[in-house]
């Protein structure tokens, strides 16, 4: 039975996705300047547009508009910087010189958080955890697409202690900070991810990453 015109996109529309998806990057140079009203709401729908497991909708979204609170996550984020660097060994000094975010830079800042558990049973039995981790990732991966198809640039930065933010947003017991996500203008996106570029990983082979049957790499017969 073929399927509704309406439930299906063009080839035109189906590279524009995919173009989108590979244009993607994790931005920590921004230009200042505004992310207009529209346009994030669109991005923050975008998030709440997301799958989650037993449609928990674990994300709560936090709009960081006050500069002394922009501050002051911006010194837990250096802090942090250094706790970081500290665990490098050999790579210390590579890992300073390294920009990790632009939080100072960037026109919007929001916050992503867990909420507290509401208890939610239905697929996460035996991972609660991790399963509202996953759901609420999934927004923030939402959000980034959207963000780069408003040629806006997007950046995730985790370099904090979840209890100190929670603190600073007056977060309830129980809720999780997991993002500060970095949003606005930017002058240019990255060609590739900006760890590639600087050397710090290289992006690895699809084909060592599927596996049929078992883990790749795994369970390989020598017939």
């Amino acid at each position: 039975m073929d399927r509704p015109v309406a439930d299906q996109f063009s080839t035109a529309e189906r590279e524009v996705a995919y173009r989108v998806i590979h244009a993607r990057r994790d931005m920590r140079h921004f230009a200042g300047g505004e992310v207009e009203t529209e346009a994030l709401q669109r991005i923050l729908s975008a998030g709440h547009a997301a799958p989650s497991v037993g449609f928990m909708q674990p994300w709560r979204f936090v709009r960081i508009t006050d500069a002394a609170l922009r501050e002051q996550l911006i010194t837990l984020v250096e802090a942090e910087k250094h706790c970081t660097a500290a665990a490098m060994d050999g790579r210390k000094t590579e890992f300073m010189q390294l920009k990790i975010e632009g939080i100072r830079d960037c026109a919007e800042l929001i916050a992503v958080v867990l909420a507290p558990d509401d208890g939610t049973v239905f697929g996460r039995r035996t991972m609660p955890e991790a399963m509202a981790l996953c759901s609420a990732a999934c927004a923030i991966e939402n959000m980034w697409l959207a963000a780069r198809a408003e040629n806006l640039g997007m950046g995730w930065v985790s370099f904090f202690d979840p209890a100190d933010v929670a603190a600073l947003l007056v977060c309830p017991m129980g809720a999780n900070p997991i993002a500060l996500l970095c949003l606005g203008p930017v002058e240019a996106f990255y060609d590739k991810p900006m760890l590639e570029t600087e050397g710090w990983r290289a992006r690895e082979s699809l084909t060592g990453m599927v596996g049929e049957n078992c883990f790749p790499g795994e369970g390989v017969s020598d017939q």
